[in-house]
């Protein structure tokens, strides 16, 4: 009697979570919300049923996963898919705690009257990370209903990209939705109308470009990005951004550093890495070492080294290795950059950063790292050196993934000063006349336009601009690989 009753109220939970089964729509709650731009990438790895693959969809907390699911779910019913064929299961539902994946499926094919079917199914498993062995699990359902697409997502990147790794090897295709872009930071708040299509000069070239309307109404946006636009949910609430520390710190840092990454990897000292976490936040684009870092810290260097590794896999930070002044990377480098991969992330640790704060500098250059590092396979760095009595240091530098000789070079300012006095940039100018390079970029705050300096020329950007640009063409190479 009692199993008959749960059984029940599983079946009238699941007819709860999938309202398209009878409206053919989900949710106004959802279909209200602005589509993430990623949406256009991840959507054709769920259509594609020839392939016998899972999809992944991983990342941070609150980035917006489930209410990506959900805008997937209402473009398969867009695209002719019938609504009774696309399930979504809550994983970390209490009610359906151990019970299997395809348990879930059988019970919610029940719960659509279609017990008997097994063809033409979209399944989609949310928080996947909440089963244990869910790997195993998926790739049994996987193999086992052949003709059935079968979706995952999972908060804790770091377990299911090991995972995955270890146990789905030719089953599952991972797909990481990272914190927004300051593109879809735009997008998301209705405000494309500010930038326009406009082209630079590069190398003798008209190149493809934006600029602005307003841009002191863009930088506002772009300070108020810094501290609240990682997250769809912070960017639309007034609530949250009168107290990130509050929902930021609680429901997405100390959940990373307090239970997901003990919880995989057994660390027993979580306050250790709760504090070697904080010191990045708060240095983010300084130069350490894990010398230094281990003494500003306190973690010992080969702990410090496992943790570094960790938080990367958490995508809560990036490591950026640097080249000499002839683009030559170190044998043994023993010093590197730490960026936060979303800027807000410190504000939630400490307070919201102002245009005129003395932190504001590393803020940016975190900033624009962040969109950069959202490309796969984007071989950046940064240049330092101290020979001789010559020493100097490039933001960032682009290299040739076959020479490793550079190919562009950026230099990150919150400043239009430079643009009067480019003879300032001393160590810009070095490293492009060492290496040969007829042409850097260098960000201000408002100030625009091409300077010749003798034998190179430097392309003046705001850097809200140019954050904006970064983001867009990212998104439009990552369409351009898949054909769209």
């Amino acid at each position: 009697m009692q199993t008959e009753y749960l059984k029940e109220q599983i079946l009238a939970r699941l007819r709860m979570d999938n309202p398209w089964w009878s409206t053919n729509t989900i949710d106004d709650y959802f279909q209200s919300m602005q589509r993430r731009l990623y949406l256009d990438l991840f959507y054709p790895l769920v259509a594609d049923t020839e392939l016998r693959r899972g999809v992944l969809l991983m990342g941070p907390r609150r980035v917006g996963k489930t209410v990506m699911l959900y805008h997937t779910v209402q473009k398969l019913i867009e695209n002719g898919i019938n609504p009774q064929k696309i399930i979504y299961i809550s994983v970390e539902t209490p009610i359906y705690n151990r019970i299997s994946l395809e348990e879930l499926f059988n019970l919610s094919r029940i719960a659509v009257a279609k017990s008997d079917d097994l063809n033409g199914f979209y399944v989609i498993y949310d928080e996947i990370q909440y089963l244990k062995d869910w790997e195993i699990h998926l790739k049994s359902v996987i193999d086992t209903f052949k003709n059935t697409k079968f979706i995952a997502s999972g908060s804790a990147a770091a377990a299911l990209k090991k995972k995955s790794q270890e146990s789905g090897a030719g089953r599952f295709t991972d797909f990481i939705l990272p914190p927004l872009t300051f593109n879809e930071y735009i997008h998301l708040k209705n405000l494309n109308s500010l930038m326009y299509p406009s082209s630079i000069q590069w190398l003798g070239e008209n190149v493809d470009s934006f600029d602005t309307i307003d841009i002191r109404k863009l930088n506002e946006l772009f300070i108020h990005y810094i501290n609240f636009g990682g997250y769809p949910e912070v960017v639309f609430s007034e609530k949250i951004q009168a107290n990130p520390g509050l929902y930021i710190r609680s429901d997405i840092i100390d959940k990373v550093l307090l239970r997901d990454l003990p919880s995989i990897y057994g660390i027993s000292d979580v306050q250790e890495l709760n504090s070697l976490f904080t010191v990045i936040a708060f240095h983010s684009g300084s130069e350490f070492s894990y010398d230094n870092l281990s003494k500003v810290s306190g973690v010992k260097k080969d702990t410090l080294r496992k943790y570094i590794e960790y938080l990367q896999a958490a995508f809560l930070i990036k490591i950026i290795h640097k080249t000499d002044v002839n683009a030559k990377k170190f044998q043994r480098a023993t010093s590197f950059k730490i960026y936060l991969t979303n800027p807000s992330l410190r504000c939630a640790l400490f307070q919201p950063i102002q245009a005129i704060d003395e932190k504001m500098g590393d803020m940016v250059e975190t900033t624009i790292f962040a969109q950069w590092i959202q490309r796969e396979n984007a071989n950046i760095c940064y240049a330092n050196w101290k020979e001789g009595r010559g020493e100097g240091e490039v933001d960032i530098v682009g290299l040739s993934a076959s020479s490793q000789k550079p190919l562009w070079a950026v230099e990150v300012k919150w400043s239009d000063r430079y643009f009067e006095h480019s003879g300032e940039l001393k160590s810009l100018l070095n490293f492009m006349e060492t290496n040969r390079m007829q042409q850097a970029i260098v960000t201000s705050i408002e100030r625009s336009g091409l300077k010749q300096m003798r034998s190179v020329s430097l392309q003046f950007i705001p850097t809200a601009v140019y954050a904006y640009i970064v983001g867009y063409n990212t998104l439009k190479e990552k369409r351009q690989k898949i054909g769209l």
